[in-house]
C-alpha cells in the first residue's frame, strides 16, 4: 500500500520527500526509507499475492452473474460449484 501511494505521487514530489514527510507525519505506521521503497519495488511477487489476484477475477467473474447480492457465503458456494477450489476465507474481505 505505501508502495502505491509513493508509486502514485513520485512524478509530482520524488520518492525521497515523500517518505521523509509520511516518517513526520506519523512515524509509527508510515515509517519507509527510500531504500525500503525501492527494495519492496525490486521483489518479485509473491506467490500469495498472484493467488489473490487470480481469486479476486474469478470471483468478479461469479458475483455480477448473482446479481452482485450475494454475500461471502454464498460467493463461495457459487466459486465452488463453478469448479474453484477456493477457501471460504479468501472470498471475503
Amino acid at each position: 500500500m505505501t508502495v502505491d501511494y509513493i508509486d502514485a505521487h513520485r512524478c509530482e514530489f520524488g520518492v525521497e520527500p515523500i517518505c521523509a514527510v509520511l516518517s513526520e507525519i506519523d512515524p509509527d505506521n508510515w515509517k519507509v526509507s527510500p531504500s525500503t521503497y525501492y527494495a519492496a519495488k525490486s521483489r518479485p511477487m509473491s506467490a500469495r499475492a498472484m493467488s489473490d489476484i487470480v481469486n479476486k477475477v474469478a470471483i468478479f467473474t461469479v458475483w455480477p452473474d448473482n446479481y452482485e447480492v450475494y454475500g461471502v457465503r454464498k460467493t463461495w458456494k457459487a466459486m465452488r460449484r463453478a469448479g474453484s477450489d477456493i477457501g471460504r476465507d479468501q472470498v471475503g474481505g
